[in-house]
């Protein structure tokens, strides 16, 4: 069964809207780990905008799952990632300003700076992963990284499946999945991953190892709850 890490950016970007501590991300951490969820994830940006550094800090006594951080690894996200030492860092290659992820790494150009920042990260016992594209030579190039995982941006597969074209929306994540795991890498997957799409999906990626999923898990949860909804993620899954 793939685990489900549940992204709490939403979550905290309603804190910040208000000020003060309502909701209470802490808490919406630990009770989302008690309803199944196998995994939190966070991504603090720059200007901190939703989840802040000092999220990260305290959110690392709560999680008693896995614990993944996304993010630019700029020196201030290295420095925080190494602080913090979660189960995991998921590297994603956004510019500050943007407003989502939209890209994933190009390993080929980048692969040496990936590898140096990775070779950090699994010297402190990090688990490594990096966003990609469903792209054969970018899955390719990963592995000259050293990266333990990838994860692969699915928000194609998702618009896809909306218009009805499932298997030729999949078929790129599935060919991708399996060169992956081929080559040794495990695979992750997220990015519009929701409770209609989110079944097929996993249905044609066997070796599929975590989804983290945010913006839908939370925006259907002001419909259906919760903790409802993180059992239904968890069902989809199975």
């Amino acid at each position: 069964m793939a685990k489900l890490s549940v992204n709490i950016n939403k979550i905290a970007t309603l804190r910040n809207s208000r000020g003060g501590n309502v909701p209470d991300l802490l808490k919406a951490a630990t009770d989302i780990q008690d309803f199944g969820a196998e995994g939190i994830t966070i991504h603090p940006r720059p200007d901190e905008r939703h989840i802040r550094y000092q999220d990260a800090r305290d959110l690392k006594h709560v999680v008693h799952t896995e614990f993944n951080i996304e993010g630019n690894p700029v020196k201030k996200f290295i420095d925080l990632v190494l602080e913090v030492k979660p189960t995991q860092v998921t590297l994603v290659p956004d510019a500050e300003d943007a407003i989502t992820s939209n890209a994933g790494w190009d390993t080929v150009k980048h692969r040496d700076f990936l590898r140096e920042v990775i070779s950090e990260f699994k010297s402190n016992n990090i688990r490594t992963s990096i966003f990609v594209d469903a792209d054969s030579a970018m899955i390719e190039g990963a592995v000259a990284t050293g990266t333990d995982r990838i994860e692969l941006y699915t928000e194609s597969y998702a618009l896809g499946y909306s218009r009805g074209a499932h298997e030729a929306a999949v078929q790129p994540y599935a060919e991708a999945a399996a060169l992956a795991t081929k080559l040794g890498m495990g695979v992750n997957a997220g990015h519009d991953l929701n409770l209609e799409n989110l079944r097929y999906f996993r249905q044609q990626l066997p070796s599929l190892l975590e989804v983290s999923i945010g913006h839908a898990l939370i925006s259907e949860s002001l419909y259906l709850g919760l903790e409802n909804v993180v059992q239904m993620y968890l069902e989809r899954l199975r």
